[in-house]
């Protein structure tokens, strides 16, 4: 848990609080044991609570695609059954101490390059059985209580303003019941992203 000691106004810049050092989501994934993942969950929200913080900001799921993506330490595997298997392992664990999890980042997220502009074009049955079967799994089984969008555009729209990803899927066909926020610095259009169902605004966007 990287909960900063002050100045929060500005993160990462400053020191953070005592917390223990749990394996990565890749090492986790290399046990294919969802049991496990669903203690570590729990471990993660007691020491949640001790710190005050109520909402984590994990598990990611998204999909590796590429051995060079600068986050692939963070998700759990190439495979969306593994990664959502685990992910709602990790949930039920998390959420089991009174604390939300924020599964992230939603959708088609795999790499850092250009990742606040890039437009993945993905067609419809690939979308459905590569990206997004992990995060179905960790909002059916999992229940999570929470979800965050990615920065990227998804043929051609942001996916926190993308009402086929946020309200025909999401909302409709998985019945999500939990709020949607933006990553850091992922709003582009607030109108756009309130029509689509995003709750909640992280900064910044500059005024």
């Amino acid at each position: 848990i990287r909960k900063q000691a002050v100045g929060s106004e500005q993160p990462g810049l400053n020191a953070g609080d005592p917390a223990t050092c749990f394996p990565t989501a890749a090492t986790i994934a290399n046990s294919w044991n969802k049991d496990l993942a669903e203690k570590m969950g729990e471990y993660l929200g007691k020491e949640a609570v001790t710190k005050n913080v109520n909402v984590l900001l994990g598990p990611g799921i998204n999909i590796k695609r590429n051995p060079l993506c600068g986050r692939n330490f963070e998700y759990f595997s190439e495979d969306p059954y593994l990664a959502g298997k685990l992910a709602a392992g990790m949930i039920k664990g998390i959420q089991s101490q009174g604390i939300s999890a924020c599964v992230k980042h939603l959708a088609v997220n795999n790499q850092e390059e250009r990742r606040m502009t890039i437009d993945a074009i993905v067609d419809e049955r690939t979308l459905r059985e590569i990206y997004l079967t992990a995060f179905e799994i960790a909002v059916k089984e999992g229940k999570a209580k929470s979800i965050m969008t990615s920065y990227n555009r998804l043929n051609g729209t942001y996916t926190n303003e993308h009402l086929h990803l946020m309200q025909d899927i999401l909302r409709s066909e998985w019945d999500f019941k939990g709020v949607v926020v933006t990553d850091w610095g992922g709003s582009n259009d607030r109108i756009a992203g309130l029509l689509a169902g995003n709750e909640l605004e992280m900064p910044t966007t500059a005024g």
